[in-house]
């Protein structure tokens, strides 16, 4: 079995944060890594730049898609990290990730549509994606996808602690949307502490990141 990297492009009126993004087209949206927050607070979090965070922020007010959302830190130059909250007529494509055994590893826009990276355990859950796009009259699209020899047999820079981590937490339905577990079950699964299972995770899932989006070139020191 040869698991994947893909990074697949999607586009439809109610993904979350579409409106938003077509309201503000100076904006520029990608996901923050949810490995250590709380799994029932229902809040999800991104990194936002635009050349005017209040035009932003009146595309929020104005996404059905957004049930709420929160500034939570302006780090300035026009960047800041929100929380929020999705509505009932949100679509999520995470679950049918989940349901084909896989993870989101990042969401970025591109424009009003979205760039997925995602982890499958093999190249042929990919049609789970194209079955509800299709079923949806969603646009996708696959970018690109790198294929290895499995997460149990190449390590794509994992410690086998990590690896362990995430096959667990994958397993048990820690990614999900919304999540069949908690961080903490992972940890007892795990037999470790809460802490050090999302630290396993979140050094795990940027790994993953690296090995399949940057060359040694690009890859950070920390």
């Amino acid at each position: 079995m040869s698991d994947i990297k893909a990074v697949v492009r999607v586009e439809h009126a109610d993904i979350v944060l579409t409106g938003a993004v077509r309201h503000d087209s100076s904006a520029s949206v990608e996901s923050v890594s949810e490995a250590g927050t709380d799994p029932t607070s229902g809040r999800f979090f991104y990194r936002v730049e635009s050349s005017d965070l209040r035009r932003f922020e009146r595309g929020l007010r104005n996404d059905h898609t957004i049930g709420a959302f929160e500034r939570l830190r302006e780090t300035g130059d026009g960047r800041a990290i929100y929380s929020v909250e999705y509505s009932d007529e949100a679509t999520i494509v995470s679950p049918v990730v989940s349901a084909a055994s896989g993870v989101i590893l990042d969401m970025e826009n591109e424009g009003g549509a979205w760039n997925l990276t995602v982890w499958l355990p093999e190249r042929a859950n990919l049609t789970r994606l194209w079955d509800y796009a299709r079923r949806n009259d969603i646009s996708i699209e696959l970018v690109r996808v790198n294929e290895y020899d499995g997460i149990g047999t190449t390590d794509a820079g994992l410690t086998d602690s990590q690896r362990e981590a995430l096959l667990v937490a994958v397993d048990a339905g820690y990614f999900e949307e919304p999540r069949d577990v908690t961080l903490s079950d992972v940890a007892a699964d795990l037999d470790i502490s809460q802490p050090a299972a999302s630290g396993l995770l979140r050094r795990g899932i940027k790994r993953l990141i690296i090995s399949s989006l940057m060359d040694d070139s690009e890859e950070p020191n920390r």
